[in-house]
């Protein structure tokens, strides 16, 4: 037990000076380390030290469903047309969530079964179940209507997609560490440190940014364009710029350029009237289509979409062949600038809406950081004068662990990169208190051992190894807590959870391996016929 060769003194002090120099760059400001030929790891603060914004979204589920009847009409247009013999249909309508088509020959039913069966899914989750229920009414009509197992795993696909493109959004605005997971079913709870103007975040993340490209139906009636009626394949869409003065245009169903086949997103600058405007640059299958489309429709006008509403409605003078395009439409330059990161971000494949939000200032922010660094300077002082008090030069060497192990769990919280937040504050109180559980238990035991008349020696080599095995059935029972905290609970509690985790990690090395290698080469040096403890 008190046998330490050279390499593993070397290794323990090696290992030491690393995680106490990786706690360094934290204790800096960071315009001294922006100097630093490198980006040294770096403790982040949570939202109640560094201030921030809180943010919670909650998804329209209704919009889910809506966006599948939508997309299941293109998909039964496109998988009735491709494949031969093509089986001819009627206008497909959308009611009540339900999707519904004529077939124009009765006796094609049971190869449009077939057809719709290979496109509306072999089952939802694992509920065995199909994601959409197909009917057959008046021998040639067939309705779809999707399932609850089906919209549920929409629903559940839909908030994962939305929290990544949260995630990519947020991002984009250089903040610094934010805090963002899925609460229940319909929720995304969003925390980002160091933003105090939450207005810019809320008008990001609450613009869906589905971005489609649709031809001009100039067949349409103005009258009905006025009551909201467009012809057979178009539909009426808002649009508030429009130079004839009617706030709406009916534009067809079908887009031919969708937000998915965006390459790029830029702000930019109009060339003529220096006035913002949103570049955008397609990837090789949205450069080909919108080329092929432009040079078919030269002299008719296409509709630029931005959430169903209409941004502008050039006409096409000529084909356009380089991929690029761009928005314009009375744009300052923040909100050209947050649409162009919405765009590259991706679309929303569901509409947020904000249901709470809070803003945290920097002065609580910095009320709390002092009064953690004050309630962990007392604890550090208290435990240093009980140990030295009581257990002398062994006292000596606990109260060193004691310290190095501050350092050590900050140059282990930034390693990883990881969040110090309030009640992982205290977390760390706690863990610098129970730090010295083991040496208590160790020099306690010595102590035992001396009373039973054992050498000096002896004596200590008992003292950590029967005490290893106590220490390592508390730290364990310690551990396994923090582990549940740390896998059931959210926020504050996992913050906590993984300042405890390292905590005992920590502790555990710093006050079993290197006190012990310090109490070794102490007895190797003077070899003391008696100890004070």
């Amino acid at each position: 037990m008190l046998d330490f060769p050279r390499w593993k003194v070397t290794a323990i002090w090696l290992v030491l000076a690393i995680l106490v120099s990786l706690s360094i760059p934290s204790f800096l400001p960071e315009r001294v380390t922006q100097g630093w030929p490198f980006t040294p790891p770096r403790i982040n603060l949570g939202l109640d030290l560094a201030g921030g914004s809180y943010l919670l979204l909650e998804a329209d589920t209704n919009d889910v469903a809506a966006t599948r009847v939508e997309a299941m009409r293109e998909q039964v247009q496109t998988e009735m047309r491709r494949q031969n013999p093509r089986i001819e249909i009627g206008e497909i309508s959308s009611r009540n969530g339900q999707l519904s088509f004529l077939l124009r020959d009765p006796s094609q039913v049971d190869a449009a079964r077939e057809r719709l069966l290979s496109i509306t899914g072999t089952g939802a989750g694992m509920t065995g179940q199909r994601q959409w229920d197909i009917q057959v009414v008046d021998s040639s009509r067939f309705v779809l209507t999707p399932t609850a197992a089906g919209l549920a795993q929409a629903v559940d696909t839909a908030m994962g997609d939305a929290t990544e493109v949260v995630r990519r959004r947020i991002d984009e605005l250089g903040t610094r560490e934010p805090t963002i997971i899925r609460q229940g079913t319909n929720r995304i709870v969003v925390q980002v440190p160091g933003l105090q103007d939450p207005q810019a975040l809320k008008n990001l993340l609450g613009k869906t940014a589905k971005l489609e490209f649709k031809l001009v139906d100039t067949n349409a009636d103005p009258a009905g364009l006025a009551r909201g009626q467009a012809p057979a394949g178009s539909q009426v869409l808002p649009y508030p710029n429009n130079p004839s003065g009617i706030p709406f245009i009916a534009v067809k169903r079908s887009a031919i350029i969708t937000g998915d086949m965006l390459a790029d997103a830029r702000q930019e600058f109009e060339p003529t009237t220096n006035a913002p405007q949103v570049s955008i640059t397609f990837d090789s299958q949205g450069g080909r289509r919108f080329a092929r489309v432009t040079q078919e429709n030269v002299n008719r006008p296409f509709a630029i979409i931005i959430d169903n509403s209409v941004i502008s409605a050039p006409n096409i003078n000529e084909p356009i062949l380089g991929g690029r395009a761009s928005i314009s439409g009375g744009f300052t330059t923040d909100s050209a600038n947050q649409l162009a990161i919405a765009l590259r971000s991706g679309k929303l494949p569901v509409d947020l809406k904000i249901v709470e939000e809070s803003t945290v200032g920097p002065d609580l922010g910095a009320d709390s950081i002092r009064a953690g660094i004050l309630a962990s300077a007392i604890a550090v002082a208290l435990v240093v004068a009980f140990m030295l008090v009581t257990y002398g030069r062994f006292g000596v060497y606990a109260n060193l662990a004691v310290v190095i192990n501050v350092f050590v769990i900050l140059g282990v919280l930034a390693l990883i990169n990881g969040t110090l937040t309030l009640p992982g504050i205290a977390g760390f109180v706690l863990t610098i208190g129970t730090a010295v559980d083991a040496n208590v238990l160790i020099n306690e035991r010595i102590r035992e051992e001396r009373h039973r008349g054992r050498g000096v020696v002896q004596a200590v080599e008992l003292g950590y190894k029967e005490a290893s095995r106590t220490i390592f059935e508390a730290n364990v029972t310690h551990a396994i807590s923090g582990i549940i905290m740390f896998f059931l609970g959210s926020g504050p509690v996992k913050g906590f959870a993984v300042v405890l985790l390292i905590g005992i990690a920590t502790s555990v090395f710093t006050a079993v391996l290197f006190t012990r290698m310090l109490v070794a080469g102490w007895l190797r040096r003077t070899k003391p016929k008696t100890i004070n403890i």
